[in-house]
């Protein structure tokens, strides 16, 4: 059974260790939302639809020019970012920010962030 009290737990602290950071929901390749911790502006649907699309693009990008495994993708908008990670070849994170984001920040932070969401979502490994 999925911990989704841990995975919004990873969320959250993920939005308040980052300035900057609007948004975060956490998805299936697919395109389906697992769980966000969103603005209701935002629609989770909508996001996760987008990242695997973006997600689907660059990964296919990585292989074909062989530059190995994609971890992130980035948007850089007028008015703030969308920022893809994948999570393992099954889930991606999705963290969306203002103009204030803090890139710096969210790289240093994200990597570990990955690491426990996939320990949570991976069945049979023990998260950290």
């Amino acid at each position: 059974m999925l911990d989704y009290d841990a995975l919004a737990v990873e969320l959250r602290n993920l939005r308040e260790r980052v300035s900057g950071v609007t948004s975060t929901v956490i998805a299936a390749v697919d395109g389906i939302p697992i769980i966000s911790d969103s603005a209701s502006t935002v629609d989770p649907s909508n996001v996760s639809a987008l990242a695997a699309a973006d997600l689907g693009i660059a990964r296919q990008a990585s292989e074909v020019l062989g530059l190995g495994a994609l971890s992130q993708t980035v948007v850089f908008s007028s008015r703030g970012y969308m920022a893809v990670y994948a999570i393992g070849r099954r889930a991606l994170l999705v963290v969306l920010g203002d103009k204030g984001l803090n890139l710096g920040r969210l790289l240093y932070e994200a990597q570990p962030a990955i690491e426990r969401i996939e320990s949570i979502l991976t069945p049979g490994k023990i998260s950290a």
